[in-house]
């Protein structure tokens, strides 16, 4: 006899986003998802299909549409959701990671030993368990103590994907892989080809320009799909933006709503929210141009208080906690509670039904272009502050877990570093560059454990051995250039690399 204590998720899974827009346009590409899905539950058959469409154009709401979809359809249907992060390569495969947390309820804030016995817990109880066991410890952030190739790893995480559909259909999201490294996509696309006998849609989300850096990703065939979202045609977007208005505004301002939104349902979804948080005359100069002026003029708006919330939220990253935010800004409980509950209302941020840090509420931007526009409104030297506050924050809460945010952890201590040395804050600068040079070695030394080509790459860091003192130096193409590991520890893999925005 079992009891049911709770939902198994994790990121994107189950973030509350109510619709409260209209669902307009896209009526052809819900049902070809819908249909897919049914074709692989109903031969039990793997499928891989691509969402690709510039920022709002309507990616995440589909598969908004499609979770709500398999909810509606009788029968249990697991739904898994990671993400690919726009900084560093050692975190080539935190969208796996994630998925694989997901399905073993395992916590960012859990014990090593808990992360264990939960994975444990899931585990398909065959006669090589104790492999694949090894090759899944370290997508958790757990150390194997047995490096494996590549392939082998790839075979192993098949199987694990393979064994969360082996009792019935299975929904697994892989959001913005136009920031996956190749080691991601390369398994993705061996996913593809190899995986069988399953009902498993992988479903993807990205941008245009990721076919700039992988034009023969996943070859077209009656397995794999790629859908591209065009702008929404005029009469449709002009829909859109009646049903949000109801009324509310006069005929020549939907028209100029209706020009300046291009077919990007986003953009008119956020003019339409300007036009209520604002009393706007039918003139197109009051009217943003561009959809990053629009969601600035939305956030100038806010109290300092609420402003101050979403900037440390936008420092944290696209998933944030209210118990980051009150360590950060020094707040009270009550002070972050009524600020994120008045985001909220203002569809700029949403929350999620259950936390990936235990006891503490998660949330996420609405869309990553809130974040990049709040982010970007914070002077230099508060946000070197506000990465070193989060990077504390979230290495205490790792705990002993701390190789599995290593990468996270890099990426905070070197934006706060090169923002002080910016900011020519020559002090703070000295006390950051010893904890850059910590997670940057940890997190190669988990990439090697990933075996992914950032731990394994000579050619972007090399470990240097002076012959006077014996100390090693791992030399990175990073601005913090010759970097000595702490007490003189091997460096035996290139401890990562940012790319993108932070």
């Amino acid at each position: 006899m079992w009891r049911a204590v709770g939902p198994r998720t994790r990121f994107g899974s189950y973030f509350e986003r109510p619709s409260v827009s209209p669902f307009v346009g896209r009526y052809e590409e819900k049902k070809l998802l819908e249909e897919i899905f049914e074709r692989c539950a109903r031969d039990s058959s793997t499928h891989l299909v691509t969402l690709v469409g510039e920022p709002g154009a309507g990616k995440s709401r589909l598969v908004e549409e499609l979770r709500a979809f398999t909810e509606e359809r009788s029968g249990l249907v697991r739904w898994r959701q990671g993400r690919c992060l726009p900084y560093g390569e050692g975190i080539t495969f935190w969208a796996l990671g994630e998925i694989l947390k997901a399905h073993a309820g395992i916590y960012d804030s859990d014990s090593p030993e808990s992360a264990a016995e939960k994975l444990e817990a899931t585990l398909p109880d065959v006669e090589e368990k104790p492999w694949l066991r090894a090759r899944l410890l370290p997508l958790v952030g757990l150390d194997s103590g047995q490096p494996a190739a590549q392939d082998e790893s790839f075979t192993a995480w098949r199987r694990m994907l393979e064994h969360i559909a082996a009792d019935g259909p299975a929904v697994a999201v892989i959001e913005d892989l136009h920031w996956a490294d190749p080691a991601l996509v390369e398994f993705l696309a061996y996913l593809a080809e190899s995986a069988d006998g399953v009902p498993l849609l992988m479903l993807c989300t990205t941008r245009p320009e990721f076919f700039d850096r992988n034009g023969a990703w996943a070859a077209a065939g009656s397995r794999v799909q790629t859908m591209r979202l065009a702008p929404l045609f005029e009469n449709e977007t002009a829909r859109l933006i009646q049903e949000l208005m109801d009324g509310l505004a006069s005929e020549p301002l939907q028209r100029l709503i209706l020009e300046r939104a291009g077919g990007n349902p986003l953009y008119a979804e956020e003019l339409v929210r300007l036009v209520g948080e604002r009393a706007l005359a039918d003139d197109p100069r009051v009217l943003p141009d561009t959809l990053h002026s629009l969601i600035a003029a939305r956030l100038d708006l806010l109290t300092p208080a609420q402003k101050s919330v979403l900037q440390d939220a936008a420092v944290i990253g696209h998933v944030f906690w209210a118990g980051a935010l009150r360590q950060m800004g020094d707040r009270g409980e009550n002070e972050v509670d009524v600020a994120l509950q008045e985001l909220l209302r203002k569809e700029l941020i949403r929350s999620s039904e259950r936390s990936s840090m235990e006891h503490d509420a998660e949330y996420s931007f609405w869309h990553v272009l809130v974040r990049d526009v709040a982010y970007g409104q914070i002077p230099r030297a508060d946000r070197a502050h506000g990465h070193r506050a989060a990077a504390k924050w979230i290495e205490h809460k790792a705990n002993r877990r701390i190789e599995d945010v290593a990468e996270v952890l890099a990426h905070h201590y070197l934006q706060a570093l090169d923002l002080a040395r910016a900011t020519r804050n020559l002090e703070q600068a000295a006390e950051l560059a010893p904890q850059a040079r910590r997670f940057l070695a940890l997190a190669g030394e988990r990439a090697l454990g990933l075996d992914t080509p950032a731990g394994r790459s000579p050619a972007r860091t090399r470990t240097r051995t002076d012959p006077r003192t014996g100390s090693r130096t791992a030399e990175t193409p990073h601005a913090l250039g010759r970097c000595r590991l702490p007490g003189g520890a091997k460096s035996r893999g290139r401890p990562g690399t940012r790319r993108g925005a932070p």
